[in-house]
């Protein structure tokens, strides 16, 4: 597979075939994000595509998932993503999910309709990063969407019937807005129900704009506690069903684990174990993204 510079994907798909059908993110704007800052945005060719999935077919011989790199890949056309679909039948009739990034932006592009066809070609699942549900902090970290935008993007991949996972990320709104990222982000949680719910914790790296504003002390970072009183107050503030919450991203200081809401009083009385010091916060030296 030829593979055009760092290919991110979610922990969840470790163990699947990636291909690469985009390189780079469309947006590629936000405030924190490293990840594809060194790639110009374009989206392959059929051909490349379909070479690396022929090449793929000869390498393993068996493959139950594969996922669509790069960073948003539900920017192909309809027409594109379609066929690549249809290939990946035709070529691997084990497959039984496929799965991608997308942006809310580009989930809001295409019709309830076409994402319905999508789940009956083979995507059971999309990564929906929407790191706040806070438009004040949206606009900060130049995100590009309102938390309306990300609620109706949710609500229509939900009505889709393709499964949905959310991303959060606790501190990016820095010391000043950790309240405000909280309680926002619950109320966004709350009104798609997603399937799944991860939280990182911020961490920034150098040629970031948030970067910047750290060492110039424009944004201040929260501590560790400060970060679980964030995340206390963000799940006491979610009301879903059904949904399974992960915080054990390598960036977090404490691994959280649960299905929401049956067990939001266990994950709170867990954080308060936490912050009464029963248990320890992992050292900054073993956190990565």
């Amino acid at each position: 597979m030829k593979y055009e510079g760092i290919v991110y994907r979610p922990p969840s798909e470790a163990y699947s075939l990636i291909i690469q059908v985009s390189v780079g993110c469309a947006h590629n704007k936000c405030s924190f994000c490293s990840m594809y800052k060194g790639k110009k945005f374009r989206i392959k060719s059929l051909e490349e595509v379909y070479e690396d999935l022929y090449e793929a077919r000869e390498i393993y011989n068996h493959v139950e998932r594969i996922f669509l790199a790069d960073g948003d890949s539900l920017v192909l056309p309809m027409e594109k993503l379609s066929q690549i679909l249809l290939k990946i039948k035709e070529l691997f009739p084990e497959c039984k999910r496929v799965s991608a990034y997308a942006a809310p932006r580009d989930i809001l592009r295409k019709s309830l309709e076409e994402l319905k066809q999508l789940k009956e070609m083979g995507i059971g699942i999309f990564y929906m990063g929407i790191e706040s549900g806070s438009d004040i902090i949206l606009k900060e970290i130049q995100k590009g969407v309102t938390s309306a935008d990300i609620i109706e993007a949710g609500q229509k991949v939900k009505h889709s019937g393709i499964k949905l996972s959310v991303t959060f990320i606790s501190g990016i709104g820095g010391k000043d807005k950790w309240q405000e990222n909280a309680r926002e982000s619950a109320r966004v949680i709350s009104a798609i129900n997603p399937d799944y719910v991860g939280l990182l914790t911020l961490m920034v790296e150098p040629g970031t704009q948030m970067y910047e504003d750290i060492n110039s002390g424009k944004f201040k970072l929260l501590n560790p506690e400060e970060v679980m009183l964030e995340t206390r107050e963000l799940i006491k503030n979610i009301n879903v069903t059904n949904c399974i919450f992960r915080s054990n991203h390598a960036s977090n200081y404490v691994s959280l684990a649960g299905t929401l809401s049956q067990d939001k009083e266990k994950l709170i009385n867990l954080i308060q174990d936490v912050l009464s010091g029963k248990y320890g916060y992992k050292p900054e030296r073993f956190r990565s993204l």
